[in-house]
């Protein structure tokens, strides 16, 4: 019993420490980011050009989304662990060679068909630019620039996934900053090169494709893998990669769709309301980012041992703790949100043609989404569960049944609460989602969620209650006007934002939350 709790707590510290590492690497990705768009606003605007790159670079960016980081990174996994796991490491390497070769030679073809198609595939995505034959055919050059694009990005989905479950994390979460990086320096130093100045950015947008690739190799090396072709196509391995890769290609169609549903009804509403919805979904989608995404990622390749040499106890826990780390960040991120929605949304946004109201109408989105920050989190977990477990149809079915419960939720809140009720219909569809999936997963592998989770999650909502209180207080003390000068609001939300922190450490501390303990064990061990 001994050596199983200990093996347990191993498999935690394990998933914690990747998580923190993954974590790092997307919160510096998103730091890039933002610099990116501040380079591309400044150095291009928005209008003709911008219009072009953008519905161009969603085209790789959307079949990114539903074939390679997704899909393929999650369907690849399991199955190499189990080969890691239950045969020779030379079975396993051999998978990963076939898997590359077939991967190369389907993407070559769909790059190629891509360039091709782009005339097509710009007029389905972007019909509008048909009335402007000067942008509608930027749009198709700029497509067919970046197109091959998916072909560098799903090989580094490939490699994320043989790194991941040789438990190596760092380079695959870093490679989006070379992307950003590479597109910044592109628009600083290449743009003058070309009559049309937007160019130099798909040219950046290749260049960190490629970069990004190179990136994983060495990486690769260093862990003895050396990827070569192998045209056993026939291999039994990939095909079980493709049948689970299926479901969750149309998995991630679901969340395109309901992406897109959203944005159509919005549509409907008052002008602003799609760009309401849009920039409280960056907010909401930092934390989800760095935390939520860092954290199953990290699970994933441990799910998938347990499940491959059948430990469903230890999978269980590991399970439980994984949902703790998850909720022990999101909770209070998303009683901080819903705290300082308003100033928040104030200090980033607030100038220029974006006023007061604007503040006060993306804050209304914000508050509902928030509301929905921990379904959209814990779901993260959940799935990978069903991934490790090579069941990747059932998530795809409870997906559906989401999309069906957002779209109807919509049309019933979106009278009354205008854009604020699309924002918490998302919330709701996600909440039966969680739940759904939670009760399967519970029927399939037993109960997961334990007296210590319960006692955990309930210390959580103690304490970050308490940093409400207190940074309620801190608003109060200082003074916030919704009208105040900039410096006046900047200095007061930092000091709501360090004080509601720090109280949030306390009381965890002293509630004696055992995930506020393995964060300060891991700070000791790291920073001795």
């Amino acid at each position: 019993m001994d050596d199983l709790k200990r093996s347990g707590e191993t498999e935690n510290a394990r998933v914690a420490k990747a998580a923190g590492v993954v974590g790092l690497a997307t919160m510096l990705s998103r730091i890039f980011g933002f610099i990116r768009d501040m380079v591309v606003a400044a150095f291009f605007g928005a209008g003709f050009a911008t219009d072009a790159f953008f519905v161009a670079f969603r085209i790789p960016n959307l079949l990114r989304r539903l074939f390679a980081e997704g899909s393929l990174t999650i369907s690849f996994v399991p199955v190499f662990t189990e080969y890691l796991k239950t045969r020779s490491r030379e079975e396993a390497l051999e998978l990963a060679n076939v898997s590359f070769t077939v991967l190369s030679i389907i993407l070559v073809i769909v790059s190629i068909a891509g360039v091709l198609l782009s005339p097509l595939i710009v007029s389905v995505m972007a019909p509008g630019f048909l009335k402007t034959p000067d942008k509608y055919e930027l749009t198709v050059f700029l497509t067919r620039i970046m197109f091959p694009y998916i072909f560098f990005i799903s090989l580094v989905a490939l490699c994320m996934g043989i790194l991941n479950s040789l438990r190596h994390f760092a380079s695959p979460a870093l490679s989006p900053v070379i992307l950003n990086i590479a597109m910044i320096l592109a628009a600083l130093f290449l743009r003058d090169f070309f009559d049309e100045p937007i160019l130099a950015l798909a040219i950046g947008v290749m260049i960190g494709g490629f970069l990004q690739l190179l990136f994983q190799l060495p990486f690769l090396s260093r862990l003895g893998v050396h990827l070569k072709p192998d045209l056993n196509f026939r291999h039994p391995g990939v095909k079980r990669i493709g049948f689970l890769m299926l479901p969750a290609v149309f998995g991630a169609a679901v969340y395109q769709i309901n992406i897109f549903i959203s944005t159509l009804l919005a549509s409907f509403l008052p002008e602003g309301s799609v760009s309401y919805l849009y920039y409280a979904d960056r907010l909401v989608e930092l934390p989800l980012g760095v935390f939520a995404i860092a954290i199953g990622t990290a699970a994933l390749p441990s799910f998938s041992e347990q499940a491959t040499k059948g430990e469903f106890g230890e999978m269980k826990r590991t399970i439980a703790f994984s949902l703790r780390l998850m909720l022990f960040i999101t909770i209070p991120a998303m009683i901080a949100l819903i705290a300082l929605r308003v100033p928040i949304i104030s200090v980033l946004f607030e100038r220029g043609e974006f006023d007061l109201r604007s503040t006060i109408l993306t804050a209304q989105a914000l508050l509902y989404y928030a509301v929905g920050l921990w379904a959209f989190s814990t779901i993260r977990v959940i799935v990978a569960a069903f991934y490790a477990l090579q069941d990747t149809k059932t998530p795809v079915r409870i997906a559906i049944v989401a999309l069906i419960v957002n779209t109807v939720m919509s049309i019933i809140l979106m009278f009354p609460l205008k854009h604020g009720g699309l924002a918490l219909a998302t919330s709701i569809a996600s909440a039966v989602n969680v739940v759904i999936l939670s009760a399967i997963l519970a029927r399939r592998i037993g109960r997961f969620l334990d007296r210590e989770f319960q006692m955990s999650l309930l210390k959580v909502f103690v304490a970050s209650f308490i940093m409400w209180g207190a940074i309620e207080l801190t608003s109060y003390l200082l003074a916030w006007r919704d009208d105040g000068p900039f410096n006046e609001r900047l200095i007061t939300l930092t000091a709501a934002i360090v004080v509601g922190l720090l109280t949030f450490f306390i009381a965890s501390y002293l509630l004696r939350n055992r995930e506020m303990a393995r964060v300060l064990e891991t700070a000791r061990r790291r920073f001795g």
